[in-house]
């Protein structure tokens, strides 16, 4: 199994729940979070005062998969993903010891 972590914008949010359903998958969690990488921020104004945004708004969508489908849906989010502009995100995988089900007690694939 694997853990595919993914950082993304915000307003694509649809359009990656959109093409991870088509691969199968069921259920993915996601977190508002904040960071910056290459794009470093940014400056806004305000009421006339100027001031540095340093983190950027992002979400982070983790998705457990069995390890046969995991080149699917990362292939999936990083098309869904992309606008071709700095700031579309990262994907990591990772592998995924153990993975039970609370309710069933399923363990492993089943579990997903």
């Amino acid at each position: 199994m694997k853990m595919i972590i993914a950082i993304i914008k915000p307003f694509k949010l649809d359009d990656v729940r959109d093409a991870i359903a088509e691969t199968g998958l069921k259920g993915m969690t996601v977190t508002e979070v904040r960071g910056f990488g290459r794009q470093k921020g940014h400056t806004e104004l305000y009421r006339g005062a100027e001031y540095v945004v340093d983190f950027l708004p992002k979400l982070k969508l983790e998705v457990a998969v069995p390890d046969d489908r995991a080149d699917a849906v990362v292939e999936a989010i990083a098309d869904a993903a992309a606008s071709g502009r700095i700031g579309d995100g990262k994907i990591f995988v990772q592998p995924l010891e153990r993975a039970v089900r609370i309710r069933t007690g399923e363990e492993g694939d089943e579990a997903l």
